[in-house]
């Protein structure tokens, strides 16, 4: 796992994960906490590229309302404070990868006859006529 999958993934579940069983409309993330949490000694600009990536934002259905800090945008002094954009969203549906998945190739299927078809054809063309299997 990566730095920035870790610091995402410790994000959540410390901080998104408990505000939104809170109910709570805002909240904020303090870079230099979790670089205390996660014991990232210098390694302040990666948490706060992490923190404000698009793919954490989407994943936890998050708006980026406002960063307080000094200008580079990079420090521990820096705080992030979001809001949830997706209050109807529960959170269980984060959890599950691959509910998201779901459905994803069907309409592939379909045009090639179906699942299971699809599976015989390229079972039958896995071995090649050499090899007699």
């Amino acid at each position: 796992m990566s730095d920035a999958d870790q610091i995402r993934m410790h994000a959540r579940e410390k901080y998104v994960l408990p505000a939104r069983q809170r109910k709570q409309k805002r909240f904020s993330i303090n870079v230099g906490s979790v670089v205390r949490e996660l014991k990232m000694a210098g390694r302040a600009p990666a948490v706060c590229s992490a923190l404000k990536t698009h793919q954490f934002l989407l994943s936890n259905g998050l708006g980026l309302v406002a960063t307080d800090g000094p200008p580079s945008g990079q420090s521990t002094t820096v705080t992030y404070t979001y809001e949830f954009v997706d209050e109807d969203r529960s959170s269980l549906e984060h959890d599950d990868s691959w509910k998201r998945l779901r459905g994803a190739l069907k309409d592939v299927f379909r045009e090639l006859g179906g699942g299971e078809a699809y599976l015989r054809a390229e079972r039958g063309a896995f071995y090649s006529k050499k090899e007699g299997v």
